[in-house]
């Protein structure tokens, strides 16, 4: 389940098609397989409209797994396509801001209003966003255990340290394990059940895949307590004059190896 708590100062409007015919109670809705709990004082204004939901909501943040399923929303809403990558590249950088997500999507819109596609070198080229160097990127060096590209890419997000804090990209890594130790448990993996369970793009599931056979459950147990471990040590609890890309190095040298 997948709580919109912060109903605040954006509003947002877009639509939905109802493959199936959906029963809308308790403020409820299903997107995309994901059940979305909206916060009861807060109705938003349902409208049922051939087959789909149209609805205005107020929100300003959401959990981070939920932004891969309603940035696509946001822009095929005005007739654009936005590439699985360009839109994690997005929630990478921008995090669960919707305020943010929108402000620069709009900004993209404008720039590709030709070709009705937003691209990771769109957003490299407009936003600053490296498609190469990224979170992103990292993660999917991590899971392929390719150290010396998840050692170049950890020098790079060390050096714009204002743009790739560490916290928050420990806080990526932590939840990119919890993703491929929640895949290990499931029963049903078919790709449709995966996509909507780890709430990623269906493009990534094969990802999702590939790092379960690198990394079992219980190295998955290890790494979440060596990633809290570093956090720790990121605020400076337990250690002195250790930088932030060389405690990142370490962090990644224990996990692939």
């Amino acid at each position: 389940m997948i709580n919109i708590e912060k109903l605040l100062k954006l509003t947002i409007v877009f639509s939905i098609h109802i493959k199936k015919h959906k029963k809308i109670g308790n403020l409820r809705l299903n997107i995309k397989g994901k059940d979305i709990k909206i916060t009861k004082s807060k109705k938003p204004d349902l409208v049922l409209q051939n087959n789909k939901i149209i609805f205005n909501i107020k929100i300003s943040k959401i959990l981070r797994q939920c932004c891969e399923i309603i940035i696509p929303l946001l822009a095929k809403n005005d007739n654009f396509l936005i590439d699985p990558k360009a839109c994690s590249m997005l929630v990478d950088y921008l995090g669960n801001d919707l305020k943010k997500i929108n402000n620069q999507l709009n900004k993209l819109k404008l720039i590709c209003s030709n070709s009705k596609s937003i691209t990771p070198d769109l957003i490299e080229e407009n936003i600053g966003i490296s498609k190469d160097f990224n979170v992103f990127e990292l993660r999917k060096a991590i899971g392929e255990k390719n150290l010396n590209k998840a050692l170049v890419i950890c020098d790079y997000l060390s050096s714009n340290n204002n743009k790739h804090p560490l916290q928050m990209t420990l806080s990526s890594l932590f939840n990119y394990f919890i993703q491929i130790f929640q895949y290990h448990s499931m029963e049903n993996k078919s790709p449709s059940n995966v996509s909507s369970i780890l709430g990623v793009n269906p493009y990534f599931v094969k990802d999702y895949i590939n790092a379960s056979l690198n990394y079992s459950m219980k190295d998955i147990s290890k790494i979440i307590s060596l990633i809290k471990d570093f956090d720790l040590k990121s605020k400076g609890l337990g250690v002195s004059n250790t930088s932030n890309n060389d405690l990142l190095r370490q962090l990644l040298i224990q996990i692939i190896y």
